[in-house]
């Protein structure tokens, strides 16, 4: 389910920021970014995350600005930035050329560190913010839900029409075939015992009678309806994909069944439908 949530916070130590987006996708996908000294976050990150979405590929990336007023809070790696001299003096040597830049070895993780005292603090400050930021974001999910919700439902009521189409003028269908038959047998001069007759064209009748397909498939719409109604918020979107999956084949028995382009146009349509609902229901949690 797509969604996009960002929140700021200011404090005296600087500067903080969650944005966090949601595309569609059938499994959970979790991809976080933050500086160096907020490392140690991750694991806390994605697993809040995780215990709140179930589905979507989701990247979460955290802005971090210090208070650049107080020097005193800002605190050179020196052994890092030896570290890394040695290195250049090493390419030098060997490549003939080096050319340091102070300004993109300032920008290098953890040249620059926050003082430890004061990194607790603003740990919890990022993580408080963090949660407001997933609950924003799981507002905006759910309103998108409600208008999925309306979408499928409409689906849902287009089928319901179809199928009560095809109940009404089934009975018709099934005796014009059973006639059909009948003058069939009388054309090629069949002679043929009448209750045998009968006991053959009950079987008949019944290969091809869709009642319990039609029977099934309003269950499902009831299930469908009930599923979405809930008004307890959970995940529901791998039922949803379940119950698709049962409509689909519940309507592709129909189609082998039908003796009737009636039957059939309307078939399609169903089918159309079902792909339409399954197509917005990649999109729910």
């Amino acid at each position: 389910m797509t969604g996009y949530a960002r929140t700021e916070l200011k404090g005296n130590w600087g500067k903080a920021s969650w944005e966090i987006r949601t595309v569609n996708q059938r499994y959970l996908e979790i991809n976080v970014r933050m500086s160096e000294e907020f490392r140690e976050l991750d694991f806390f990150v994605r697993q809040y995350i995780r215990n709140n979405i179930d589905r979507g590929k989701i990247e979460c990336s955290l802005r971090f600005e210090a208070n650049q007023k107080k020097e005193a809070k800002i605190i050179l790696n020196k052994k890092l930035i030896n570290g890394i001299l040695r290195a250049t003096q090493w390419i030098k040597l060997d490549m003939r050329t080096c050319y340091i830049n102070f300004i993109d070895l300032l920008k290098w993780p953890g040249v620059i560190e926050i003082e430890k005292e004061n990194l607790d603090g603003i740990k919890t400050d990022i993580i408080t913010l963090l949660k407001s930021t997933v609950k924003k974001l799981i507002l905006v999910r759910k309103n998108e839900g409600m208008f999925l919700k309306k979408i499928i439902e409409s689906r849902l009521d287009l089928i319901k029409i179809e199928i009560n189409k095809i109940k009404k003028i089934l009975p018709e269908i099934l005796n014009l075939y059973k006639e059909k038959l009948f003058l069939k047998c009388k054309e090629l001069q069949i002679t043929i015992d009448k209750i045998r007759l009968e006991q053959e064209m009950l079987l008949l009748i019944q290969k091809i009678d869709i009642n319990e397909e039609l029977d099934r498939i309003h269950i499902h719409i009831l299930e469908t309806k009930s599923v979405i109604n809930k008004i307890k918020y959970k995940p529901v979107g791998r039922r949803l994909d379940f119950i698709m999956q049962e409509l689909n084949r519940e309507t592709n028995t129909i189609a082998s069944k039908s003796i009737n382009s009636y039957i059939t146009t309307a078939t399609i349509e169903i089918k159309v439908l079902i792909e339409q609902m399954r197509e917005q229901i990649q999109n729910i949690e």
